[in-house]
């Protein structure tokens, strides 16, 4: 239980990937157990891959992507090894973060 009142602590993951790697990032934060995500198409932004103008050019594959999954802690160790072994050849960045949730029993 976290320190805010009823409240779970979770961890939260987040990926930033070109639009062509979502249904492989989808297929690691499932098979790693995740029960759900939300993915965000054209995104937009500015890193190390230059700018990204969020439009989508022809479909949601030639755009950036963020895909966000909130999990049980004891599950993020292997959702980050899926996904950073996808990223030894592709773009992106992944960031996870502790956060608290109102119904655990959606994530378990």
């Amino acid at each position: 239980m976290s320190t805010w009142t009823g409240l779970t602590a979770m961890a939260r993951f987040e990926a930033a990937v070109d639009g062509d790697l979502v249904p492989t990032v989808r297929d690691v934060l499932l098979s790693s157990g995740a029960k759900g995500y939300t993915a965000l198409h054209g995104v937009s932004g500015f890193g190390h891959g230059g700018e990204h103008a969020g439009r989508l050019l022809f479909n949601d594959r030639h755009s950036l992507s963020l895909l966000i999954c909130v999990t049980p802690i004891e599950k993020a160790d292997a959702i980050v090894a899926g996904v950073r072994s996808l990223l030894d050849d592709h773009r992106g960045v992944i960031f996870v973060s502790e956060t608290n949730v109102s119904r655990p029993e959606y994530f378990q």
